[in-house]
This record gives structure tokens, sequence and C-alpha cells, in this order.
């Protein structure tokens, strides 16, 4: 049970591919030390949702959702507390089927290893996203709007992917205290 340091953007382990947990590691004391330490983490720092890569844990878990309200996302729905092990997302259109347009939608995000910033994004407004929790056992879950942006936000991570990277207007990437003063 330890707050671990977040990696920031510019350091090359948040670029690189992460590993998936193997069978093995299901249900595992590390795994749980692991879980428990991404849950303190993000907790401490007012996270939606935290990566294993943003400690430095090269493997394929994150975790996202909470309780409560988020502070640094005061109108956005709450989010199921969630841990997700080998994340697949499937983008969906608004009919649900994988085949036609998957529609985008472009909203403000932020980063806990892009502290102090946040950028207009495009993210597909509805997914499914299979994988497993901790346990091994299945998740498979569709969802749309806050939920789905927060888990491919998360899931980026995995795949060496920071949000800086998926912005199109850079004039809409900025200081927080700037263009959200009231969150300051």
């Amino acid at each position: 049970m330890t707050v671990r340091d977040i990696l920031k953007m510019g350091d090359p382990r948040l670029l690189r591919m992460a590993q998936p947990v193997a069978q093995s590691g299901f249900d595992s004391d590390a795994l749980h030390l692991l879980i428990t330490d991404l849950l303190d983490t993000m907790r401490a720092a007012n996270g939606a949702g935290l990566a294993a890569p943003q400690i430095g844990v090269d493997l394929q878990v994150v975790i996202f959702g909470s309780r409560d309200k988020n502070p640094r996302y005061p109108d956005r729905p709450i989010v199921p507390p969630t841990v997700l092990v080998n994340p697949v997302i499937t983008p969906l259109s608004a009919e649900g089927t994988t085949t036609g347009d998957t529609p985008q939608e472009d909203d403000w995000e932020g980063c806990l290893s892009v502290p102090g910033l946040r950028g207009l994004v495009p993210r597909w407004s509805r997914i499914r996203y299979t994988g497993f929790d901790q346990y091994g056992d299945p998740i498979d879950r569709t969802v749309d709007g806050f939920h789905a942006r927060v888990v491919q936000h998360e899931c980026d991570h995995l795949w060496g992917k920071l949000y800086p990277m998926r912005v199109r207007d850079f004039s809409q990437f900025g200081y927080t205290e700037v263009l959200f003063p009231e969150l300051s």
C-alpha cells in the first residue's frame, strides 16, 4: 500500500507497449499489490484512472472510476470502479455494430502524466471493452460517453500513447488554469 511516483511525459517508459498479464499472474500477491498501489496513487492524485505503465510497471493493467465525483472532472458522471487486465477495445457504431461508421467525439482530457495541461481529444463515442479482473474473471461491457473516454485514455497508456499524441488542433491544448480557471 504505497503512493507511487507517477511518470511524466518525456519519460521513455511511457512510450513502451505493456506486456499482457500471464494466466499464472492472476489472483497473485504481486498483482493484488500492484492494484493496491495503483488505487492509492490514483486517489492521492485525484485521478479518474491510472495505468500500470504510469508508475513504471510494464503490464497491461488499468484501474478507473470511483464511487464519488472526481474533483478534476466535477461535471462528469461517475464511472464504476474497475480493474481491467489485458483489455481489448472495439469501437461501435451508434447501432452497436462493429461495421460502418464508428463516430468520434471531441472532449477535454487531462492526465496525471501530463500535469497541469488539458487538450481536446477525439475518441470513439461508444465502445465494447473486454478483458479480465484481477482474479481472471472475464469483463465484457458496452459503454459510451465519459466512461468510454476514460477506458480509451487509460488503455492508450498500455500501447505507449499519451493523449497529446491524439490532439488534432493545438489551439485547443493548454494549461488547465488558463483554459478552465474554475478548476484551479
